[in-house]
């Protein structure tokens, strides 16, 4: 019987995967499994994971014949997955030794559909603990609760998949598969999908997960076409907040965490490449005119002023308007 499914895509993390995969190792127990998804890798990561799947107890390698994105590798690793627990990791991340088997014990103290852990962010030589924004710690929580309030960072805004440990019930009912193809922001309608629909969470002060962050290769770091995702993502998120049950309670969260994500991206606006610049802004001036327009005018209202200022000019846009330059983006942002 496997106890628990632990999902770690890998795609030309060749230079990291080793420490992720001997942090696997020490982590190893008898009803553990390791599925390691290549994503179509073309450096020396396969080579790397062929020698892990001999070496390292419970993985299991599985390739793609194409790469389809963090969304779309997980998901595969979800539908081998045969643990009575899910969780994931990434290619390029580490765990302390004897985590997961802490992480488990937790989870089945406290009986909770899914539980969310602290973690350690690592740029550099540089240590960062990260706290998930839930006051109460240990103890079992509703988790639409914790989406709110609207105004201040809560547990919808800490996204990452891999700060946590979820029951096979939630797979079973179609909760834990990401949106296949998204290439950024993935796990944004995944986190809120599961506040809105599981039944039972709880937050816990367990580190051992350690998020390597500021790798070249990140997404994170790369200012391609592939960043606008995040507008599909939140799209999905008003989509599918707007018909819930408690859309009018719910829905000015979304929308403010939407601005906010949009401001962001234009206050950094010169790192994208100038024709995908160009393409943000006009792609965020119409996701802008999409939003329920009352709520997005009082998510406005409640933004600092900078924040507020530049989305206010961006909302008056006319739509189709001729792109302008970069430089002339970063200035107005």
């Amino acid at each position: 019987m496997v106890k628990l499914s632990v999902i770690v895509p890998f795609y030309n993390v060749q230079a990291f995967a080793p420490d992720t995969l001997g942090s696997l190792r020490a982590n190893a127990r008898e009803d553990f499994e390791f599925l390691l998804v290549d994503d179509c890798s073309t450096d020396g990561t396969p080579e790397v994971l062929e020698r892990a799947e001999r070496e390292v107890p419970g993985a299991v390698l599985i390739r793609h014949e194409r790469n389809g994105g963090l969304a779309t590798a997980r998901n595969t690793g979800l539908d081998a997955a045969r643990g009575d627990y899910i969780a994931f990791l990434d290619g390029d991340d580490w765990l302390a030794p004897g985590y997961y088997a802490r992480l488990l014990a937790a989870a089945e103290e406290l009986g909770t559909d899914f539980l969310r852990t602290d973690h350690v962010q690592c740029t550099g030589r540089e240590r960062k603990v990260f706290r998930v924004p839930v006051g109460r710690r240990n103890e079992v929580l509703r988790p639409r609760d914790a989406i709110l309030p609207a105004d201040r960072s809560t547990s919808v805004d800490y996204p990452m998949a891999w700060a946590g440990i979820y029951r096979r019930e939630l797979l079973d009912r179609g909760l834990l598969h990401f949106t296949d193809g998204l290439r950024t922001a993935e796990d944004r309608p995944w986190i809120w999908r599961l506040h809105r629909e599981a039944e039972s969470f709880a937050a816990v002060g367990l580190l051992g997960v350690f998020y390597r962050r500021g790798v070249a290769s990140s997404l994170t770091q790369i200012g391609d076409v592939r960043q606008l995702d995040f507008i599909r993502a939140f799209d999905q998120v008003i989509e599918e907040t707007a018909n819930d049950p408690e859309s009018e309670r719910l829905l000015p969260k979304a929308v403010r965490t939407y601005c906010a994500v949009i401001s962001h991206h234009l206050g950094s606006i010169e790192r994208f490449e100038p024709a995908v610049a160009r393409k943000l802004r006009a792609m965020s001036a119409d996701a802008l005119r999409r939003m329920p327009q009352d709520i997005l005018g009082k998510a406005l209202d409640g933004m600092d002023r900078e924040r507020s200022s530049r989305l206010r000019r961006l909302r008056r846009r006319p739509a189709g308007a001729p792109a302008v330059s970069a430089s002339a983006m970063a200035g107005a942002a």
